[in-house]
């Protein structure tokens, strides 16, 4: 039986910079999407939050890099919490699936492993096999 279900992740960058920003949520989508094998036509809705210290871009536009162009995605900031992780970005993506709860993958990188760390045992990444899937999934604009 198909249902919607949520799929959570989080990434975190060195600096306000537009393409780091680009960069991370690209790869954390990209990790999302293969580990859990999502379409984006099953795709219902994707919220990206990130802390106050982050403003160079809007995390949603990765997505849309990559094609998700009739995603409705959403982005806002997280809640300021006392000696909480900066420059942080996270994701809940809302897909319909037969997957069982128990059998999504969550996905969480770099320092954001921190803030789950008993979903970030995962098998390492190979970041250079996956900037190459990213780059031939990239769309123009």
């Amino acid at each position: 039986m198909t249902v919607c279900r949520g799929v959570r992740g989080a990434t975190t960058v060195q600096a306000d910079d537009r393409e780091q920003i680009l960069n991370a949520t690209r790869q954390l989508l990209a990790l999302i999407i293969r580990r859990n094998d999502i379409e984006s036509t099953d795709v219902a809705s994707v919220l990206f939050t990130v802390t106050k210290d982050l403003s160079a871009e809007f995390p949603a536009h990765a997505a849309r890099q990559l094609g998700w162009l009739e995603v409705p995605l959403l982005c806002a900031y997280e809640l300021s919490v006392p000696d909480s992780l900066p420059r942080c970005i996270r994701v809940l993506l809302h897909w319909n699936t037969e997957l069982p709860q128990s059998e999504i993958q969550h996905v969480y990188l770099h320092d954001a492993k921190k803030l789950r760390p008993d979903l970030s045992a995962l098998p390492p990444v190979d970041f250079d096999e996956l900037e190459q899937w990213i780059n031939a999934h990239l769309c123009e604009g």
